[in-house]
């Protein structure tokens, strides 16, 4: 599904990614670890066109799409959520879910400025949809709240129902158990896991170790820039070096 072939990156003088390799099964779910500073987060960026790789070559489904900006790579069915929340603070949490869908949307600017009955039959139909996304993030009574005046665990829900009503086929999540709770944690595993069950590719980066271990398929280590290893979650668990780079080398 998602082919990542000898990326590096380099910021300066320094080298934040040297040489990645993997590959991404389709219906998996992939998590990268690593220690702070590991160069997860650039990782992540270089995939999803934030950044140009210094070299190397990004893979979707064969194709190669290196360099391609976020709009377009949503339009190829890959999306991402952030480790601080992204929304549209001032629009509804209805509203945030529909700007997802509008990636779907077929008339142009002028055909809404003028109202057409096309324009407004399609806006009708994308607000009804982005109730399908608040129902499966669990959210339908937030409808209509400001998504600024969500609580950090609903905000998290809600950029996940956003990416989803894009409709991608791999989504990548940057920590998204970060500032949750045991609760809601345990709640993300159980989403993330109906999200691999719809179909979707789930590639996520990912400190909650315990959350990794439950919902993972097979899980890649970063550290220091460099691919550690790579493996299903008990190959990881009894990985030595593994060990020795999350807890540190007895003198």
């Amino acid at each position: 599904m998602l082919e990542i072939s000898r990326i590096t990156q380099i910021f300066g003088g320094v080298t934040a990614l040297e040489d990645v390799s993997f590959a991404v099964k389709k219906g998996n779910i992939t998590g990268v670890i690593g220690p702070n500073g590991a160069g997860k987060t650039t990782l992540f960026n270089i995939i999803t066109g934030i950044y140009t790789q210094t070299s190397g070559t990004v893979f979707l489904e064969g194709k190669d799409i290196s360099g391609l900006p976020p709009e377009k790579l949503a339009r190829k069915g890959l999306v991402r959520t952030f480790q601080n929340i992204e929304l549209f603070g001032q629009m509804t949490v209805r509203e945030n879910v529909m700007v997802g869908m509008h990636t779907k949307s077929s008339c142009g600017m002028l055909s809404c400025a003028l109202k057409t009955p096309w324009s407004v039959s399609e806006e009708h139909r994308i607000r009804e949809g982005a109730v399908r996304w608040l129902e499966f993030a669990g959210i339908t009574d937030l409808a209509d709240v400001t998504s600024g005046n969500l609580p950090f665990g609903k905000g998290r829900l809600l950029e996940i129902a956003r990416a989803l009503a894009v409709e991608p086929t791999i989504m990548l999540m940057d920590e998204p158990a970060a500032g949750l709770n045991s609760q809601e944690t345990l709640a993300l595993g159980l989403l993330i896991k109906q999200i691999r069950d719809m179909g979707i590719t789930v590639v996520l980066v990912e400190h909650d170790m315990e959350l990794v271990m439950d919902i993972c398929d097979r899980i890649v280590v970063l550290n220091l820039g460099r691919k550690l290893a790579e493996g299903t979650p008990r190959e990881i668990q009894e990985n030595t070096e593994v060990i020795a780079a999350y807890l540190g080398e007895d003198d």
